[in-house]
């Protein structure tokens, strides 16, 4: 019998809002000082009430209606009744009866999961656990912040898929400004539901949790099917139960038998009204707010700019970097307009521009960045600057060799190309009485590779080209040399 895994995930995330969920209390997700971001309703004090944060609804059918959710026209909070040290209520408000978003779906590569529902609950403290002691502290300044959860359908097949998943949701959400979603300081966390079973009918559900990272995710989920596997293939039964991922030791653990819904008591929050959320007007007014999203930039940038995959992932993944590129190809077009009423500029040649443009921002540029991320706002060179440096190396203004001292200097001064190689004495050398007197000094001194390029042997005459570019410090067009050179040792 082969064994088929079914994945479904819980994917929690915190929003990014001023205020808590039902409290005026900073959000600060940046806090170092403990419990200090605290007030009676979100420690849970006898006689307070809550009042529920209108931006953090917002963002949730945001979400919901960026993923092709149905809203609810009708929503309510319940109480998850639970005991946990960092839950300051003894129960925590979530919706399980009617969350604000149902039946949506996220397109990963080619295939859509499905998503079940996009509820909104408020989040728990923090326990810390100081080495060697034997007590733990809690940490109260979260408990209370808004958090999204969103519940997929069981319809993801591998571990692989599962982490490509999360890797696409967090970029949605980062690019719709819900969450920055770092899972580094838990601003998104990933529980996975793994089962293994003939295809026919679903094996025993297993909760993986503490899965903190992508890579978390795909490793933890691939332990735990091959674990199953290996239990029902040696006629053993999977106990339903959650388990944790213990990062260190790459294994799960059995932490506690997997509650059902009837044991966290569930009923309606009586402290809150029932939400009505049919009026179109502000249904609309949240759709026009959601930028271009990933999938659909991806698309775009491909057919727009004839992009390869990867070059368009670049700019999909660093939204930053994305907008900087076609704020140069802009200023591109305007100059290609500006040649082709002088001459004729063949889409093949637009394509070179095109490609020129994003070889020096993914490669050079990155380079000079060393591993940072890219921000416009403190980056020097402007996307003018830059086209210009792009039309000077396309037009053989200045080589590449050039190019390679004139960037560097852009990006630390901020300077325009042109001023620059002014500055530095970089022109090209353009006179071919001047190039064919240095070419003929290169011929006399390499008289070897003359003889062998007079042979037959073409590499000879790139060695040539060569010599002749480092004579004058990459000055002159690598084209123009070979036309001379040539020119030179035929006669």
């Amino acid at each position: 019998m082969k064994l088929k895994p079914v994945i479904g995930l819980e994917i929690h995330v915190e929003l990014k809002t001023r205020a808590k969920m039902f409290c005026s209390c900073f959000n600060n997700p940046d806090e170092k000082k403990p419990n200090v971001n605290v007030c009676p309703v979100c420690m849970g004090h006898p006689g307070v009430l809550p009042v529920a944060n209108k931006e953090a609804i917002k963002r949730v059918i945001k979400t919901g209606l960026a993923l092709g959710c149905n809203i609810s026209e009708y929503s309510k909070f319940d109480r998850k009744s639970y005991f946990y040290p960092d839950l300051p209520k003894g129960y925590q408000i979530s919706q399980f009866y009617s969350p604000f978003c149902e039946s949506g779906f996220l397109k990963v590569k080619s295939r859509k999961i499905k998503i079940r529902e996009i509820h909104l609950e408020e989040d728990t403290g923090k326990l810390i656990h100081p080495k060697g002691k034997e007590y733990s502290l809690v940490d109260f300044n979260r408990a209370g912040v808004p958090l999204m959860e969103l519940v997929t359908e069981p319809d993801i097949v591998s571990a692989k898929e599962a982490r490509s998943f999360a890797e696409e949701l967090q970029l949605l959400l980062r690019y719709l400004g819900i969450s920055s979603a770092d899972m580094e300081k838990g601003q998104m966390r990933i529980e996975a539901n793994i089962s293994v079973g003939d295809g026919k009918k679903l094996g025993t559900k297993v909760e993986i949790k503490n899965l903190n990272s992508f890579r978390s995710v795909e490793r933890g989920i691939s332990y735990e099917i091959e674990r199953q596997k290996e239990v029902v293939e040696s006629g053993n039964k999977v106990i339903q139960e959650t388990r944790g991922w213990l990062e260190n030791k790459e294994i799960t653990v059995s932490q506690r038998t997997k509650e059902e819904a009837h044991d966290y008591r569930y009923f309606p929050e009586p402290d809150l009204p029932i939400f009505h959320l049919g009026n179109k007007e502000y249904l609309r007014k949240i759709r026009l707010e959601i930028p271009e999203l990933p999938a659909d930039k991806r698309e775009r940038l491909k057919e727009e700019y004839g992009l390869l995959d990867s070059e368009a992932e670049i700019f999909v993944q660093n939204k930053d970097l994305g907008e900087y590129f076609e704020k140069v190809m802009s200023e591109l077009e305007d100059w290609v307009k500006s040649v082709e009423s002088k001459r004729e500029i063949s889409p093949k040649q637009k394509r070179q521009l095109i490609k020129l443009c994003v070889n020096y921002l993914v490669t050079d540029l990155q380079f000079l960045l060393k591993g940072k991320p890219f921000a416009e706002d403190r980056f020097l060179i402007t996307p003018e600057n830059f086209a210009e440096f792009i039309t000077l190396i396309y037009e053989g203004t200045i080589s590449s060799k050039i190019g390679k001292i004139v960037l560097p200097e852009m990006f630390k001064s901020g300077k325009d190309p042109s001023h620059i190689i002014k500055e530095k004495g970089l022109s090209q050398i353009t006179d071919s009485v001047e190039i064919e007197s240095i070419a003929k000094k290169v011929i006399s001194n390499n008289k070897g590779p003359v003889k062998d390029y007079l042979s037959g042997k073409e590499a000879a005459l790139q060695f040539l080209i060569g010599q002749l570019m480092k004579e004058t410090k990459g000055r002159v067009n690598p084209q123009k040399a070979g036309e001379i050179i040539k020119k030179i040792v035929s006669h």
